[in-house]
């Protein structure tokens, strides 16, 4: 007995015009979070752009600086209302970056400068600046702490699977062939997973960055091919095929 499954051809134009809004939506959404991902992880090298050192820095540490010291000298120099608030921070680091001092005169440094990214609440991604702990986080030696990885990778994990379900759910609307839909589905799931699992081993192995860089552009392409293949089929191909 044959069995009939939906198609794009099948779709009413309003459905075909909420599928569309919500890809374009969500295409536009990841290409601003690949702009926050530039601008959070480059320069902890001390160089401008974004790197594998960089990556690297970010999960594993670096044994020449800590990440506040490079993000200080780097990327967050700006932020800093007063240029020698900068000297002021590099000398704590320098000196043990004790928590004293850290209330005394890191603090209000990073209060006035730095929070206002620097929150869990804004931007779970970012180290957390808004207490002691986090702070002396970035700045001793090493990589992010595996609590922080925790709790970056349920945000991640929770939040992509939803995107990444409801763009396969249109995307199985396609009409190709129907092994190569299954695995078109699967790859940016299993990317995604090999991505967050990557960054914890990069954190003792720090060669391992270039699969989280690897992983993270398979899962981007992968889910971008699926958007593109579905707004095509739908306004171009299926038309022709009615």
């Amino acid at each position: 007995m044959s069995e009939s499954y939906t198609r794009f051809r099948d779709i009413s134009v309003s459905e075909r015009i909420l599928n569309t809004v919500f890809l374009l939506t969500i295409g536009l959404g990841y290409l601003v979070a690949l702009g926050n991902l530039y601008y959070s992880h480059q320069g902890h090298d001390g160089v401008a752009g974004l790197s594998i050192a960089d990556v690297t820095i970010n999960y594993h540490g670096s044994n020449d600086q800590t990440r506040l010291g490079s993000a200080i000298n780097g990327i967050m120099e700006p932020n800093l209302k007063y240029k020698n608030d900068k000297e002021v921070i590099l000398k704590w680091i320098q000196d043990g970056a004790d928590e004293p001092d850290y209330d005394q005169k890191i603090a209000p440094i990073l209060n006035r400068d730095c929070i206002t990214c620097h929150t869990p609440a804004i931007n779970p991604s970012l180290p957390d600046l808004t207490h002691y702990a986090g702070v002396s986080e970035v700045a001793h030696s090493g990589g992010a702490s595996y609590p922080r990885l925790i709790r970056v990778s349920h945000i991640h994990l929770f939040g992509i699977a939803f995107i990444l379900f409801f763009i396969g759910k249109i995307f199985l609307l396609c009409d190709i062939n129907v092994i190569v839909k299954r695995v078109a589905v699967v790859i940016p799931f299993a990317a995604m997973l090999l991505d967050v699992l990557s960054w914890f081993i990069t954190k003792s192995i720090p060669s391992f960055a270039y699969v989280v860089v690897a992983s993270g552009a398979l899962m981007g392409i992968s889910m971008g091919m699926q958007i593109l293949i579905s707004i095509y089929q739908m306004w171009f191909y299926a038309r022709n095929k009615n």
